[in-house]
């Protein structure tokens, strides 16, 4: 960690340090103000507020503690000031520090059980969002995923990566929708690529499992609502031998190729249907094949990125964001696609978000085909 680093987290734990004791802090002012000011002002009156504080971030013992002190408190200064009101302020203080206990209680419960589901939540995206090697062969490649609700940390976004006799495959998508029904669907989608890539020598055979996968899971989980669930997916492969990659693009926004400063989109020549549409529109695949060179860097990503929006309600410039980075090894390349996105929204998300990053071997021109 550097040295910035280590002075910014010393300065969040010395802020969160003077946090926790705060019901102390205010215990002393108050019971200090209403030693040394007259008894007119009164103000152990406001005793109560500390136990009311502490019930935020306190367990139930150390409130119930702190309560009994300021009732100690009380009545030591009622010995001082005879006319203090003391048993109404006393009354006060008990009745506040067992309603404080009960709420300190209630939160406890809260955030065990909101512990359990980010458990839950988090057993579930790794369904969709497992691990995976940094290399294939000569192809690099690193991933990103970042929840727009920190608390959920779940959605619908997926992305997976194979090698296969027929070279490396990847797979990025987005279910419409979010929570459970969405990383369900998606692990439905998912699941099906990581047979069907191994299994199908064609990339449109994969797509057709993919997507009676996904029609399967929905006609057993139907969606709330009039709207149908489908998914928006982009299948790559890269074969072994290098110089091309193969493109299949099911409603998802086209890969960027960067390659030597220049940026190209690579848009699918006609468009195949989205997955658990095809039934309704027909299962018209087409794959593309363009030719890559060395060192070529190729960024898949989900719509979250584009749609990212400033506070003016600008979106992220992606393309030019993307025309402007330097030669960099994929990892790079993702960091500073996060920390631009936090920068850009301000560190709110409004969806979310996917990206594969991936240096190419192989060698060839970069005209497609």
């Amino acid at each position: 960690m550097s040295e910035s680093g280590r002075l910014r987290l010393r300065r969040r734990l010395g802020r969160g340090w003077f946090v926790r004791l705060s019901p102390v802090f205010l215990t002393v002012v108050i019971a200090s103000l209403a030693y040394a000011t007259p008894p007119e002002m009164a103000f152990s009156r406001l005793l109560p507020a500390a136990p009311a504080l502490a019930a935020s971030m306190w367990p139930v013992l150390p409130t119930v503690l702190l309560g009994t002190v300021c009732l100690l408190l009380m009545i030591g200064l009622s010995l001082v000031f005879p006319d203090l009101g003391t048993w109404w302020t006393a009354a006060g203080i008990i009745a506040v520090t067992v309603a404080a206990a009960y709420g300190s209680h209630v939160r406890l419960q809260r955030e065990r059980t909101l512990f359990q589901v980010r458990l839950v939540a988090d057993a579930a995206q790794q369904v969709v969002l497992s691990p995976m090697p940094r290399r294939f062969g000569r192809v690099e490649i690193e991933s990103l995923y970042l929840a727009a609700a920190a608390e959920a940390r779940i959605g619908g976004d997926f992305y997976e990566v194979a090698e296969t006799p027929y070279g490396v495959r990847l797979l990025i998508g987005d279910v419409r929708g979010k929570g459970l029904p969405a990383v369900g669907a998606a692990a439905a989608i998912v699941n099906a690529f990581r047979e069907a890539a191994y299994g199908e020598a064609d990339m449109v055979d994969v797509a057709r499992r993919m997507d009676a996968s996904s029609t399967r899971y929905n006609a057993s989980f139907p969606p709330e609502g009039p709207m149908e669930r489908f998914a928006t997916a982009l299948l790559v492969e890269i074969p072994h031998e290098g110089g091309r990659i193969s493109i299949l693009n099911c409603g998802h926004p086209p890969p960027l190729l960067l390659n030597r400063g220049e940026l190209r989109s690579l848009e699918s020549t006609d468009p195949s249907p989205l997955l658990s549409l095809a039934g309704l529109i027909g299962d018209h695949y087409t794959v593309d094949t363009f030719d890559v060179a060395p060192d070529d860097l190729l960024l898949l990503y989900t719509d979250g990125i584009v749609e990212t929006r400033a506070r003016d309600g600008e979106f992220f410039p992606l393309t030019a964001w993307m025309r402007r980075q330097p030669p960099t090894p994929p990892r790079a390349l993702l960091r500073a696609l996060h920390r631009d996105l936090l920068r850009h929204s301000r560190g709110r998300l409004d969806d979310d978000i996917a990206a594969l990053a991936v240096r190419l071997g192989g060698s060839g021109g970069t005209a497609p085909r």
